[in-house]
C-alpha cells in the first residue's frame, strides 16, 4: 500500500514539475529560435502582432518551403487588389502542422478573408514515407499541444513505436525539450538574449528578405530515359533537389496521403463552417521542368472533393505554370528572387479574382 502510494506521488510529482516548467508561457517564451519548435513559435507570434495592424481583408497563407512568395511584393498592390497578405507557413511542415498553427492563430475561426494553402499537387499522390509517421510535427507543436490532445495526436501515427513517442511528449513536454533546456542551461544569458533579438527583428528579417537570384538556366532533363543534364556551375544542393525531388520516380500508390489529407484538411475545413472566411487551394509552380502528368497513375484527389464545400475555393491549376521553367528556380524545389517577384503579384491578383472586391480598401 505504501509502495503504491509513493509511485503515485512520485508520478503526480513528475507531472507537476514537468507542467511548471513547460505548460507555463515562460519556458517556450525562450525556445531556441533556431529550433523546429521556436520556428513556430515565432512565426505563431508574429502572425499574432499582424493581425492587430491589418483590417478585415487579411489573407493568410500556409505551407512549407516550396510556398515560396514575398508577402511584401504581394503587398505593393493592395492599392489595386484591397487584400493584404500573410505567410504563416513554416519549411517542411505538412497540413498537421497547419491544424495546429490555425487553431491558435485563429481561435475564433474568422480572422481572416480567406486562408490560401499550397500544394505540390491537387491529386493525391503517396511519396517514399508514410506522412503520418513524420515526427517532425511533435516538435513543430509541442508547445501547442494541450492535456487533450495527447491521445488523438499520438493515434495520428501509424507505428506504435512513433504513437509512444507522440503520447510521451504530449504528455511530458520535457521528453521533447531536453536537448533545448540543456542548451538553454549552459547559458541562460546567450539565449535570452538572442531570444529578444530575434523578437524585434523577426518581422522584418522575414518580410523584407530577398531570395538568392541563383537559377538552374540550361537544365536539359529526357524523360523518356529519365535523366537529367546538369547546367554548368551546378553546386551540390541544386543536384540533390534535382535527383531526389525532380527525377524522383513514382511510389507505389496506396492511398496513405489521400487518407492524411482527408482527415486533417477535413478538420482545418471543419473549423470553418459557416465562417466568413473562404478556404483557397493552389497548385503551386510544380518545378523548373514538370515531370509529364502521366508519370503517375494517381487514384483520387482529396481537395478536388474539398470543392463541394461551400466554402472552399479551388485555384486553376495552371494559373502558376507560367513559372515552371528552370530560370526561374534556385533549385529543383524553391523559386528564385525573379521567380518569386513574378509569383507574388500573379498570387495577389488571382486571390483577388476568386474572392471578388474588397470591402475595405
Amino acid at each position: 500500500m505504501r509502495c503504491g502510494l509513493v509511485c503515485l506521488l512520485a508520478v503526480l510529482g513528475l507531472f507537476g514539475c514537468d507542467a511548471l516548467l513547460f505548460r507555463t508561457p515562460i519556458y517556450p517564451s525562450y525556445l531556441e529560435p533556431d529550433s523546429s519548435t521556436g520556428q513556430f513559435e515565432l512565426i505563431l507570434r508574429r502572425e499574432q502582432t499582424a493581425q492587430t495592424l491589418n483590417g478585415d481583408n487579411l489573407v493568410a497563407t500556409l505551407g512549407n518551403s516550396r510556398f515560396a512568395y514575398a508577402p511584401r511584393l504581394s503587398n505593393e498592390i493592395t492599392f489595386r487588389t484591397g487584400y493584404a497578405f500573410r505567410h504563416a507557413g513554416v519549411a517542411g511542415s505538412d497540413v498537421r502542422t497547419w491544424y495546429y498553427m490555425l487553431r491558435d492563430l485563429d481561435p475564433a475561426a474568422s480572422r481572416y478573408r480567406a486562408i490560401v494553402f499550397g500544394l505540390d499537387d491537387f491529386d493525391d499522390e503517396d511519396g517514399l514515407f508514410d506522412p503520418n509517421d513524420d515526427m517532425r510535427s511533435l516538435h513543430y507543436v509541442i508547445a501547442r499541444l494541450r492535456w487533450s490532445d495527447a491521445w488523438d495526436f499520438a493515434r495520428s501515427f501509424d507505428s506504435r513505436r512513433l504513437q509512444f513517442e507522440a503520447l510521451r511528449g504530449a504528455l511530458l513536454k520535457g521528453f521533447v525539450y531536453q536537448a533545448d533546456f540543456r542548451a538553454f542551461l549552459s547559458d541562460p544569458r546567450k539565449r535570452i538574449d538572442y531570444v529578444q533579438l530575434c523578437r524585434r527583428g523577426y518581422e522584418s528579417w522575414t518580410y523584407d528578405y530577398v531570395e538568392t537570384n541563383n537559377s538552374l538556366a540550361g537544365l536539359e532533363v529526357d524523360w523518356s530515359a529519365w535523366t537529367a543534364k546538369y547546367p554548368p556551375g551546378t553546386d551540390q544542393d541544386q543536384r540533390d533537389t534535382i535527383r531526389n525531388f525532380l527525377m524522383r520516380k513514382p511510389a507505389p500508390q496506396i492511398g496513405r496521403i489521400a487518407n492524411y489529407r482527408r482527415l486533417w484538411f477535413g478538420r482545418i475545413l471543419d473549423r470553418y463552417r459557416g465562417s466568413r472566411t473562404r478556404i483557397i487551394f493552389i497548385r503551386l509552380p510544380r518545378g523548373p521542368l514538370p515531370r509529364p502528368d502521366d508519370a503517375a497513375r494517381k487514384a483520387s484527389g482529396s481537395v478536388l472533393e474539398f470543392a463541394a464545400r461551400p466554402n472552399v475555393l479551388l485555384c486553376d491549376e495552371h494559373a502558376f505554370d507560367s513559372l515552371e521553367h528552370p530560370e526561374l528556380f534556385r533549385d529543383a524545389l524553391h523559386l528564385n528572387r525573379d521567380g518569386i517577384a513574378r509569383f507574388s503579384p500573379m498570387l495577389a491578383e488571382k486571390i483577388r479574382s476568386m474572392l471578388g472586391p474588397s470591402t475595405q480598401r
